[in-house]
């Protein structure tokens, strides 16, 4: 029951005529200017918007509703020395906004404080336990970031403490909007704001540079939290597109020269060389521990960490988180093992159309994780479940196309809440609810999934040649970046090529392969390549038989010197040809 072989589709190349003059009017390789035509980028114009972001070209705030409510609403508390209180999620985004809007509020008041909730204790979103904190605490605005939108209950509650509530989300509302002060949603139905996809910090950032805007404080004071910015971009997965490309561009630049102390202390621990740091390194060394505070101790380090004032605090809770970290890999290792037996054993709950596995003993902050692992290992919509708090709650995954978050609507009067987005969701249900559950998703995902969505593939955006990978090819690929959905790094075709003699496979257990790979035509180009979870390859390769390979080009750092790498996705014996 593996992975059903990927297919391989070539995306069109766009219209030839603006292709070729594109490339004419900016002196690139036609494939080059193919990339751009398939982004949409088609004139001279475009290209230098595209490939030289401005701040400037930020949306004005006050296009988002209820901004104006939000900051007049700030301004006040601030200037009547109210007690306020930052509240967010305890994953990335909303650890990154908390850090962000809590740090630059307490360049102008000292009565303001930050709340994560505890995922255990409380669950995700605004907590009746914070409420009652606040409340106690003479809280008298709270501002919910990355959470909130679905919180209409628990507004009203906080209204009746006398607390007034400031909500910046990015989840799609219901058809209620909370009773809050100020709504902060560019997915609000009512909302004409001209970018959606923001992230929960980048709504955060919206109600800043709003408050900078309208108060005429110095806009020098936004720099510095450009480099949440991009952490909380890749970290969310949100588009790399329109004003998210903006704040990633600079944000990869603050990072890059000069990071906040926490975010340097996570740089060095991650073993990450400072001036190079990429969107995929914050996807796969930063991200992930910045997220393990939260999933083994309390997102509250996560946020202390990127608030540290001076490099002794960043290091020792840097070293805190790392080991959470560790942690972390440890557990959900042992637990996707646990669950691929399951599969194989005929345990799994359900493996038709979904896979669903349980066991109530399963660390509840590696749920999610563990469920992107059996998609990748079964390529199905997957839900993870464990106890916790006397419920049965769990994460879900989806594969590409299929609208997980539907399916699990669907089953709404079985669960206690639910909540997320096509790709990724979280649910809580009673424990007798939880065969019905498995009955209705399996019936659900049958009657709405295609053949095609259960079968990964991979789009390849161009052929090439090696000899088209000369050094201002690459360097022009480089200002394509920063990489991410909408805009990501280009996957390439080149047919019949073989490995130049040195193929070894590396890594824990041999289970990657390390090419020096030549096109048949070309004898004397020799280009590295790496191949994760490849070494099934080997034997065929080491044989010296040719292959077709599609792959990203890369940048490798190792030791202050840069080489160009092929990241493989995937690999074709020549007799399988698309």
């Amino acid at each position: 029951m593996g992975t059903p072989e990927k297919i391989w589709t070539l995306k069109s190349p766009g219209d030839p005529e603006k292709i070729s003059r594109l490339s004419a009017e900016l002196g690139i390789d036609q494939v080059l200017a193919q990339l751009l035509v398939q982004r949409g980028v088609e004139t001279f114009d475009q290209a230098r918007t595209f490939f030289r972001p401005r701040l400037e070209d930020l949306h004005d705030p006050f296009l988002m509703k209820d901004m104006d409510k939000a900051v007049e609403r700030l301004y006040k508390a601030v200037r009547g020395g109210e007690k306020i209180l930052v509240y967010g999620d305890y994953d990335v985004d909303g650890t990154t906004a908390v850090a962000q809007v809590y740090g630059f509020l307490k360049q102008f008041t000292q009565k303001v404080e930050f709340y994560i909730p505890d995922r255990y204790d409380e669950g995700y979103g605004l907590s009746y336990k914070a409420l009652d904190w606040a409340g106690d605490n003479s809280v008298s605005l709270l501002i919910t970031l990355d959470c909130g939108i679905k919180a209409i209950e628990k507004v009203e509650y906080a209204r009746s403490k006398g607390i007034d509530v400031i909500i910046c989300d990015h989840h799609l509302p219901e058809d209620r909007i909370p009773a809050a002060v100020a709504v902060l949603d560019p997915k609000r139905e009512d909302c004409n704001y001209p970018f959606d996809d923001l992230c929960g910090c980048g709504v955060g950032f919206k109600l800043v540079q709003g408050y900078v805007c309208r108060y005429k404080l110095d806009p020098a004071l936004l720099e510095p939290l450009l480099d949440l910015q991009v952490v909380s971009i890749a970290s969310d997965l949100v588009s790399m597109t329109g004003e998210n490309r903006i704040l990633a561009h600079f944000g990869l630049k603050r990072l890059n020269e000069n990071p906040r102390r926490g975010l340097m202390a996570m740089i060095n621990l991650s073993k990450l060389e400072p001036g190079h740091i990429t969107i995929d390194d914050i996807v796969f060394k930063i991200g992930p521990r910045i997220n393990a505070a939260g999933r083994m101790e309390s997102g509250r380090l996560a946020v202390e960490l990127l608030t540290a004032q001076d490099d002794k605090t960043a290091i020792r809770i840097g070293e805190q988180i790392n080991d959470n970290n560790n942690e972390r890999k440890s557990i959900d290792r042992e637990i996707t093992q646990e669950a691929i037996e399951m599969v194989q054993n005929g345990t799994a709950l359900e493996s038709e159309n979904v896979t669903i596995v349980y066991n109530p003993t399963w660390n509840k902050g590696v749920v999610g994780i563990v469920a992107s692992r059996l998609v990748e290992a079964y390529y199905k919509p997957t839900v993870v479940l464990t106890k916790s708090n006397g419920f049965i709650t769990g994460s879900a995954r989806s594969v590409q196309g299929f609208d997980l978050y539907s399916s699990i609507e669907s089953c709404a009067d079985l669960l206690e809440n639910f909540g997320g987005h096509v790709y990724a969701a979280g649910l809580t249900m009673k424990e007798e609810n939880l065969e019905e559950f498995c009955r209705r998703m399996n019936s659900f995902v049958s009657g709405n999934i295609t053949r095609e969505e259960l079968t990964p593939v991979v789009e390849l955006d161009a052929t090439l040649n090696f000899s088209q990978i000369t050094p201002k090819f690459t360097r022009i690929l480089k200002q394509f970046q920063p990489f991410g959905p909408g805009n990501t790094n280009p996957v390439f075709l080149t047919e019949d090529v073989y490995d130049a003699g040195n193929g070894r496979k590396v890594g824990a257990g041999g289970v990657h392969l390390k090419l020096d790979l030549m096109q048949e035509n070309q004898p004397y180009r020799q280009i590295a390549a790496i191949g994760f979870n490849m070494a099934d390859y080997f034997d065929h390769i080491r044989s010296g038989n040719p292959i077709d390979v599609c792959y990203s080009i890369v940048e490798n750092f190792y030791r202050g010197s840069s080489t160009v790498q092929l990241r493989l996705k995937d690999i074709r014996e020549r007799d399988e040809l698309i």
